[in-house]
């Protein structure tokens, strides 16, 4: 049933268009990083050498930098759309005449967006990573390659930090349904990029398992609020 429920979601919400845009931010991201790596658009115009912000010194710092905000906010959208928008346009109260209790609708369409997001995200990270990687071949890197694609655990802190970026999204809908505002919710996956971004973006996630940990927890316990009422809440 969930599954059927979110293949349904998918289809209403027109997956295709979002699986455009993703292609399209996952090839501006990989341009961009590889630059980044290798045409020397982080280089001091004066001493000749990156000019890294602290804690992005190494390269695999600054992809999940810049692909976990581009995810953060990308998940935030969807959920507006998927979720928010539902209830400001009252669509959400045709969905909850179905004769399908409230919270199975809004947890399908919550993983309806988690679901793709996190797979759009690995793929991307992939994708890069393996640009990267394969540039090395031919270029000298103006940033340390700090990672190895034959480990096993390179794949396993891949997924945790995606995990991780895709489910902070579940903070926003919540700011967001509390609102009653789609803008508000991408306005929050942008403060939770200020509020992250360290964390996101230097050493702290590779070597401290708390973090994400916590994070993770958090998000949930947001997105458990924000289906908690879905039986009894009044829709007007």
């Amino acid at each position: 049933m969930m599954l059927k429920l979110i293949k349904l979601e998918w289809k209403k919400n027109n997956i295709a268009k979002y699986i455009r845009n993703v292609v399209i931010l996952a090839a501006v991201l990989c341009l961009f990083l590889f630059a980044l790596c290798y045409l020397g658009i982080a280089d001091s115009p004066d001493s000749g050498i990156p000019d890294a912000a602290p804690g992005n010194d190494m390269i695999s710092s600054s992809i999940e930098l810049f692909t976990s905000m581009a995810f953060l906010v990308f998940t935030g959208m969807m959920l507006s759309g998927f979720i928010v928008s539902s209830y400001n346009n009252k669509t959400m109260n045709l969905m909850f005449l179905y004769p399908i209790k409230r919270h199975k609708i809004l947890v399908s369409q919550m993983l309806a967006v988690w679901i793709f997001n996190f797979t759009a995200l690995v793929a991307t990270k992939l994708l890069i990573y393996g640009c990267v990687l394969l540039g090395s071949q031919f270029m000298v890197s103006s940033f340390p390659l700090d990672y190895n694609m034959a480990e096993p655990g390179f794949y396993v802190q891949l997924l945790v930090r995606s995990i991780v970026t895709v489910t902070m999204g579940f903070i926003a809908l919540f700011i967001g349904m509390a609102m009653k505002s789609s803008k508000a919710t991408i306005v929050a996956s942008f403060l939770l990029i200020l509020l992250t971004q360290a964390n996101m973006g230097d050493l702290t996630f590779r070597d401290n398992a708390v973090i994400p940990v916590i994070l993770t927890v958090v998000s949930l316990v947001f997105a458990f609020l924000s289906v908690r009422e879905a039986e009894t809440k009044d829709l007007n």
